[in-house]
């Protein structure tokens, strides 16, 4: 049989046990936790915040940092060749280029170079290590105040790390990289070493790098020969150097200069006294010739032809400083005065020696910085009588005499008829007075005994002339168009005895100390001396008696010609006295008539007074 199945167990009845009553919560105290166990906590997070902040701060100075240039050294100076161009007497004309001096020491320099750099632009520099951070704060705090940026904050570290390595750009990525940069110069070099870095490469304007080169730009001293107010001038520089410098300023630049010998006597690196005295003492040098820079322009136009190379170049050039400067004072006076009432606001003058074709001066126009339009070599005017010798050295190259008669009654070609002004005819004159009273129907006449326009236009060529020519006989009226240097050289072939001469600006060279040739082409005949004697002895006429009567200066021989355009547009002298010949032009640039200008009268007038002034 199954087994029967077993008893069910009786269950034990146990009563519900009450849930217990709610106690208020503010009765309930929360739990206590041990005080070592809170510490650990808040240690932690301190060192995973270090940690992050470290790696966050690697990571940046990573992000900043991997595009540095190469740090291992200084970088060697990257320059253009610098041309410097020299009067004949030494004084600076021009440079191109960048202008570096002698490498200085700091023990070699008068000590208030230094102190007056420090003084303002990083009075901290000898404390610092790199980075100012009180220099900052107070740079922010003045730049709030203005509401613009006013003051910087880099120090003289910060600059060289930007002039050495970084550009000029002015985004956060290069002042963090400056700031890198400064750091490291300062683990490398010296305090002494740093100065001497920033006083040699700084740029300090006019293409000048470093004090050496700033001082015998500005002042015609080595930097180690600079007395207070220059070295405070210079220590001014670094702010603004293409506005504060001498050269582009001297208001500006004195003003600067006194800006930091007042900062020097805060500092306590000069007395209040000697401030005062140097304020007295601060003369610039006699500027550079103003204008001199179209001959500056001019002489140095081929330079890369005839000096290939990247050595740096000093070049002497023709001109002679004292009669450019003359030649500019009596070109202005004479403009501002009578020329201005005359209706005349332009001129142009060069005078070369006859001999060589050495350019001694040379004004282009009125004012430089106004124009630098070069009308003495680039402008192409009709000359109008000035060109008539040229007509009368082909009729002598005919066999023509200045004693030979020429009639001098109207004339007609077809429709044209040229006029003779002022002129009566007398029936018949001679060449020569012909040509010294400027005699219109004289002078085609002449042009027809000398072979026509072709000999004239041939003549001309020879003699330097290089310019358009008409085919007719308005060619003896001076209608073609030249140019006021060419022109000039032309009759230096007059003056000389009949060789033509080439106009040059340059008549020496040297290239790191070593002298270099300087190719220039020698006179050559172009013309018999006899025919030479003869046409100068006809310009001469023209100064004694004829049109040019106003160019005569007292006990001196003078020779020229006159030319006056049509409607009084161009008016011209070229003359020559001594071994000199002065080309004049005068007129307006947009061609506009002036009021009764003849080359006799406003042209030869100027003449004389460049010749009187002490040519």
């Amino acid at each position: 049989m199954p087994p029967a199945p077993p008893a069910r167990a009786r269950r034990r009845q146990v009563p519900p046990v009450p849930a217990p009553a709610p106690r208020p919560a503010s009765s309930s105290p929360p739990p206590v936790v041990p005080a070592r166990r809170r510490g650990r906590s808040l240690l932690g997070w301190l060192v995973q915040g270090l940690v992050f902040g470290v790696l966050g701060l690697f990571l940046l100075v990573l992000y900043f940092a991997w595009d540095l240039p190469r740090v291992d050294g200084v970088p060697a100076a990257t320059r253009r060749p610098s041309v410097t161009l020299l009067a004949a007497d030494g004084a600076m004309l021009a440079t191109q280029g960048d202008l570096y001096g002698e490498t200085v020491r700091l023990k070699d320099l008068p000590r208030t170079l230094p102190a007056a750099l420090m003084a303002v632009e990083d009075r901290r520099f000898r404390s610092h290590w790199g980075i100012d951070p009180y220099g900052l704060a107070r740079a922010a705090l003045a730049n709030w105040r203005a509401g613009e940026v006013v003051q910087g904050g880099s120090t003289l570290t910060q600059q060289l790390a930007k002039n050495l390595f970084l550009t000029a750009e002015r985004t956060t990525r290069r002042k963090v990289q400056e700031a890198l940069l400064a750091l490291w110069l300062e683990r490398r070099f010296s305090k002494d070493q740093l100065l001497e870095i920033y006083l040699n490469r700084v740029y300090l304007g006019a293409g000048a790098y470093g004090v050496d080169a700033a001082a015998r730009l500005f002042f015609g001293v080595p930097a180690r020969r600079v007395n207070l107010w220059q070295a405070a001038m210079l220590a001014g520089l670094p702010k603004a150097p293409s506005r504060l410098n001498p050269r582009a300023s001297p208001d500006l630049a004195v003003a600067r200069a006194a800006e930091v010998l007042e900062a020097m006597v805060e500092t306590g690196a000069i007395t209040q006294a000697q401030m005062e005295a140097e304020l007295g003492r601060m003369r610039l040098p006699t500027p550079p010739s103003r204008q001199a820079g179209w001959f500056a322009d001019w002489a140095l136009e081929d330079l890369a032809e005839t000096f290939p190379g990247n050595a740096d170049l000093v070049l002497r050039a023709t001109l002679h400083a004292r009669l450019q400067a003359s030649v500019e004072a009596r070109l202005e006076a004479l403009l501002a005065g009578p020329g201005a009432r005359a209706g005349v606001t332009q001129g142009a003058v060069v005078v070369l020696d006859a001999h060589t074709g050495a350019v001694r001066a040379m004004a282009g126009g009125r004012e430089f910085r106004a124009s630098q339009f070069n009308r003495a070599t680039s402008a192409r005017r009709q000359p109008g009588s000035a060109f008539k010798p040229f007509v009368f050295l082909a009729a002598l190259e005919k066999g023509m005499r200045p004693e030979e008669d020429v009639p001098d009654g109207p004339l007609t070609l077809g429709s044209w008829s040229p006029s003779n002004g002022t002129w009566r005819p007398r029936g018949e004159v001679s060449m020569e007075e012909a040509l010294a009273q400027s005699v219109n129907t004289a002078a085609v006449r002449v042009l027809f005994r000398a072979g026509g326009p072709r000999a004239a236009a041939e003549a001309a060529r020879r003699l330097g002339i290089d310019g358009r020519f008409p085919n007719d006989a308005s060619i003896a009226l001076g209608t073609g168009e030249v140019s006021l240097l060419e022109l000039t050289a032309a009759y230096a072939a007059f003056a000389n005895g009949g060789l033509r001469v080439t106009p040059f600006g340059i008549t020496g060279a040297q290239a790191t100390g070593a002298a270099l040739p300087v190719p220039r082409p020698a006179p050559r005949r172009a013309m018999t001396p006899e025919d030479a004697a003869a046409i100068r002895r006809m310009l001469e006429a023209v100064v004694a008696r004829g049109t040019g009567r106003a160019a005569a200066v007292p006990g001196r021989t003078v020779a020229g010609k006159t030319g006056t355009t049509q409607d009084f547009r161009d008016a011209w002298f070229i003359g020559f006295t001594g071994s000199s010949v002065i080309g004049i032009w005068l007129g307006n640039d947009d061609g506009r008539p002036m009021e009764d200008v003849r080359g006799g009268t406003l042209p030869a007038r100027l003449f004389r007074e460049i010749v009187e002034a002490g040519l």
